[in-house]
């Protein structure tokens, strides 16, 4: 008999919904496969429930806070089960865009200028000069992002990253395109260019249909095509990540800048590195039971 997988999915971030897509779509693939499959929605009571389970191999499909941050990781260290994607110091580094952005800079990967002010900072002036970005500092998938372009108004009473945070990460915007690319294996795979239909690439173009075209791959020359693996491959790397990664970047003319890191990326039915990797050959069902395969319980 397989494995015994227990994949995680669901928990308590922003990021809930699309979590629970991405771990059914997981789950629906290595029971097909042959896989013993427990699916768990997840609660506070996580360590219970995998004590009493005991499974060979953890699927983490968990996405945002807690289930991608290290947090998780680390009581899994502790209970020493396998499990997919990248260890405890690795979540935490990539998730924190303080820190990820320091260590993006110290290898040569550009980022935008940046600075972490407090919320209540961000109302009485302009922290920096318009348009500029403004967002958590420690949460994935565009969550809760605003651009403040020259006219914008924004107030404490809109809907924004302010009403859940102390203080934020400002970011000088950067025009241009939106280029993605996974890495898989410690191989950087191709580039899509995310067109979205309206606005700016952010938690609803990633996760609604129809929101937004992926152009795959992305309308680039070869010399632009290799700088992006080559940074998405080091990012990968200097943030210590294994299994899968996405990285995410603008590009203004041939300025690249990197966005963040994903060491959690969807595995939805619209998700990026699904789409990536039938690209390149691999097809939804082979890259879920190489992920389990490749699970590990290290730091």
């Amino acid at each position: 008999m397989k494995k015994h997988v227990c994949v995680l999915k669901g928990g308590w971030s922003s990021e809930r919904e699309v979590s629970l897509v991405s771990g059914a779509s997981v789950g629906e693939a290595l029971k097909n496969a042959g896989y013993q499959v427990s699916e768990i929605d997840v609660t506070r009571d996580i360590y219970h429930v995998l004590e009493q389970l005991k499974p060979d191999v953890v699927f983490n499909a968990l996405h945002g806070t807690w289930g991608e941050d290290g947090c998780v990781q680390g009581l899994l260290e502790t209970l020493k089960i396998p499990y997919s994607h990248s260890g405890v110091k690795s979540s935490a580094l990539a998730m924190d865009k303080i820190l990820s952005k320091k260590l993006f800079n110290s290898i040569g990967i550009p980022c935008a200028a940046d600075m972490i002010i407090s919320t209540e900072q961000l109302f009485k002036n302009d922290p920096m000069k318009r348009p500029y970005v403004i967002k958590p500092y420690n949460d994935g998938s565009s969550v809760g992002v605003v651009i403040v372009f020259d006219g914008d108004k924004i107030s404490m009473d809109q809907e924004g990253p302010w009403q859940n945070s102390e203080y934020l990460m400002v970011e000088k915007y950067i025009p241009g395109r939106e280029l993605t690319v996974s890495v898989i294996a410690n191989r950087a795979l191709c580039v899509t260019e995310l067109v979205p239909k309206s606005g700016f690439y952010d938690y609803k173009a990633k996760y609604q249909d129809g929101m937004t075209d992926h152009i795959l791959p992305a309308a680039l020359t070869d010399e632009q095509t290799t700088t992006l693996l080559d940074m998405a491959l080091k990012a990968h790397n200097i943030l210590g990540c294994r299994g899968v990664s996405r990285s995410d970047f603008r590009m203004n003319g041939d300025d690249i800048y990197i966005l963040e890191t994903n060491t959690q990326p969807g595995m939805t039915p619209l998700s990026l590195v699904p789409e990536q990797a039938k690209q390149m050959g691999i097809d939804f069902e082979e890259l879920v039971i190489w992920m389990v395969e490749d699970a590990s319980c290290e730091r």
